[in-house]
């Protein structure tokens, strides 16, 4: 069935190597429109909540992957305007199902003419939740299928189907994104291990030079780095290099 087989492989994207939570998104919405019945655009869009400055809360974009550029400019007016099928799903965290927007044109008065203009008439669009880690994570993911058709969904058929897709997306995207900070926790450990790496190395020339003990050696680089405004570490890689340089000359 088309369904299993979608769902497949929106889930399949969040265990490929390489692939961002951009890529992610770009692909997901791509293979959605393709997919779905009745469908001609499809948007998946991340969302973050944040307390606002009068404490009240408020969901602002985190990426978002659309299908086709129209759909893209349209999502983007949306979320100036706050107002459109989007913007009310996340809001409201209820599916939002628009059969055309020609015959409900006071429901949003400033995205009417645009989701016109887009080829947005008719869409069906849910919410789900990110999942996370922690209690702190209030990541919201929103699946949209969109078409310049009006009446284009069944939405006895499509709305649980979408659903559907909606969270294996968002497993899929959770999967991507625990990916990404396990490359930033290696990167830092690298960068971690390199730096210790050239601190240790400079700290030894130091200390054949002045026949010092490693504790004044470390003392000897932190004033150079104070005087100079730079890292320990920067002061360290430079005295390594300037060291191999020098073998490597005189070799």
């Amino acid at each position: 069935m088309w369904i299993e087989r979608l769902a497949r492989d929106i889930g399949a994207l969040g265990q490929a190597e390489n692939t961002t939570l951009e890529r992610a998104l770009d692909q997901m919405s791509r293979a959605a429109a393709i997919g779905v019945p009745g469908c001609s655009a499809a948007l998946v869009v991340v969302w973050s909540e944040v307390e606002g400055p009068d404490g009240s809360a408020r969901h602002v974009v985190t990426d978002y992957g659309a299908s086709h550029d129209d759909l893209s400019l349209a999502f983007e007016h949306q979320y100036t305007t706050d107002q459109g099928p989007t913007v009310e799903a996340v809001r409201e965290m209820t599916r939002v199902s628009v059969g055309d927007v020609l015959r409900e044109p006071h429901r949003w008065p400033r995205y009417t003419s645009m989701a016109v203009q887009c080829g947005d008439r008719s869409s069906l669009t849910l919410p789900s939740l990110l999942l996370g880690d922690g209690a702190g994570d209030d990541r919201v993911v929103t699946f949209g299928v969109h078409s310049g058709r009006a009446d284009a969904f069944d939405e006895r058929v499509v709305a649980p189907l979408t659903a559907l897709l909606a969270e294996h997306a968002a497993a899929a995207l959770h999967a991507v994104g625990r990916r990404a900070d396990v490359a930033r926790e290696t990167a830092h450990m690298r960068r971690a291990m390199s730096a210790r790496t050239f601190i240790d190395q400079a700290k030894g020339i130091i200390m054949h030079a002045r026949g010092c003990d490693a504790d004044a050696a470390f003392a000897a680089l932190r004033e150079v780095a104070q005087r100079n405004r730079k890292r320990v570490v920067d002061v360290a890689r430079d005295l390594v290099m300037e060291n191999t340089a020098g073998d490597e000359s005189r070799a």
